[in-house]
């Protein structure tokens, strides 16, 4: 299903260079439309670095003593309740779907990530590949200067494999993008190294870039295999993005004041904002973390003390950004053709502990999908009033990618041949989409 995908959208000949705050988008995304019925697909990724408390956000439990004092408030679709701690985001419900049925059995950050991240577990020599990498490739569009993935803020820390693109090799790596928050004024955004030393002349990089394609023919041609075909083919892509007008699309300035101080001024804010810049631009799977109350990178969401400040503080940053997101893939004729997911590697517990905070519970937590092929304004799965026990519909982190993918228009039985020879689906066997949460 992939490479019908990519051939398709090489045959539809849009180049999409650059920035959109001019209201080009919408008359390009008709001309899709009309080519070929539905626009290219793209997914965000809002990751929660160091698993989110399910009870202070998408699963509140106001009337027993593990709620803890948050309360619960109604959203824009009757009979859905989330935390309080998510005010605007309550207004955008017609559009999401709450799982609150997500159970794993690792409860170890490292491996959590890895799993939820993948879909697999770290285990034997296969590298598998994360899920920015492997959807990137499904998705990518050729006609695209930008990479396929982009990262923005991640927090590698506890595990780095799951940023990896393990057995597809370095042109599926992420971009990583990481943002700098200023004190008066929006965050901003920086690209190591996109732009050549100003003391060295174009004619001299052309040469450069000369006797490194010389080298590298000579090289494959007595090694034709996929690493290093993958790894010229980064070098080619990242040569490609450093010329191109697409780069725009990093720049933040673009847009209105109004707009930005919507998202929010913090790292994460601005990085939902530029995530719709890229989707819009071409670029098919972007992701924004966010760890820390500033709305940068580290492990906030790890909330062993002071659950209940920590995760109104993080929620803070997280409202205003997401709710302004969703509005704004809408108004922009985008949320039909974007998915929009919102995870962590777990939950917490829900029994509060002696420090008033929660730990590890990979056992009944939540997460949250919407746009793109989801069918919003509903909760899938439950748990008991006491938020220990899953009641129904129970779902694991290869459900949860298969569904993703079916949101995609991509078939999750997709194989890739892994470092070893083995074809490796895109979500693990038996994992099949859940067909309630798809349009």
């Amino acid at each position: 299903m992939g490479i019908g995908r990519r051939r398709l959208l090489q045959q539809s000949g849009l180049a999409m260079c650059g920035a959109s705050s001019s209201g080009w988008f919408p008359l390009l995304a008709n001309q899709v439309l009309q080519n070929h019925g539905t626009p290219p697909r793209a997914c965000i990724l809002l990751w929660m670095s160091g698993g989110p408390s399910q009870m202070e956000t998408f699963d509140p439990k106001p009337d027993h003593e593990n709620g803890g004092p948050g309360a619960a408030i109604q959203t824009s679709v009757p009979g859905i309740e989330i935390s309080e701690n998510l005010p605007k985001l309550a207004g955008e419900m017609q559009e999401l779907a709450v799982i609150r049925s997500m159970s794993t059995k690792e409860g170890d950050h490292s491996r959590a990530t890895y799993f939820l991240r993948t879909g697999y577990l770290p285990q034997g020599p296969i590298r598998y590949p994360t899920m920015g990498s492997f959807l990137a490739k499904e998705l990518a569009r050729e006609s695209s200067d930008l990479p396929p993935y982009i990262s923005i803020n991640p927090f590698r820390g506890v595990s780095s494999d799951a940023w990896s693109p393990g057995f597809l090799g370095p042109a599926w790596s992420p971009l990583i993008v990481t943002g700098e928050n200023r004190e008066e004024a929006p965050a901003v955004f920086e690209v190591r190294n996109l732009r050549s030393a100003e003391a060295i002349p174009e004619s001299r990089i052309a040469k450069r870039l000369n006797v490194l394609n010389s080298l590298e023919d000579r090289f494959l041609r007595n090694r034709p295999d996929a690493p290093g075909t993958s790894h010229r083919q980064a070098y080619q892509s990242a040569v490609r993005m450093m010329s191109s007008r697409s780069v725009r699309a990093f720049d933040l300035d673009e847009e209105s004041a109004s707009l930005r101080e919507s998202y929010g001024r913090s790292a994460f804010g601005q990085g939902c904002l530029l995530a719709r810049r890229l989707v819009e631009s071409g670029v098919p799977f972007v992701e924004v973390s966010l760890g820390g109350p500033d709305g940068g990178g580290g492990a906030g969401w790890d909330t062993h003390a002071e659950n209940f400040s920590a995760v109104s503080s993080l929620c803070g940053v997280l409202d205003p950004a997401w709710s302004t997101l969703m509005r704004d893939l809408r108004e922009r004729g985008m949320l039909e053709s974007t998915l929009v997911v919102w995870m962590g590697e777990f939950g917490r517990t829900p029994l509060i502990n002696e420090s008033a905070g929660r730990d590890h519970w990979p056992g009944s937590w939540s997460a949250v999908v919407g746009g793109g092929g989801i069918r919003g304004g509903q909760v899938y799965g439950s748990t008991a009033a006491d938020g220990v026990e899953i009641q129904d519909n129970p779902m694991n982190a290869p459900q949860l990618l298969a569904t993703i993918c079916g949101g995609l228009g991509i078939d999750s039985a997709t194989t890739n041949f892994s470092n070893v020879g083995r074809p490796i689906p895109l979500a693990d066997h038996d994992a099949e989409p859940v067909s309630a949460l798809l349009r």
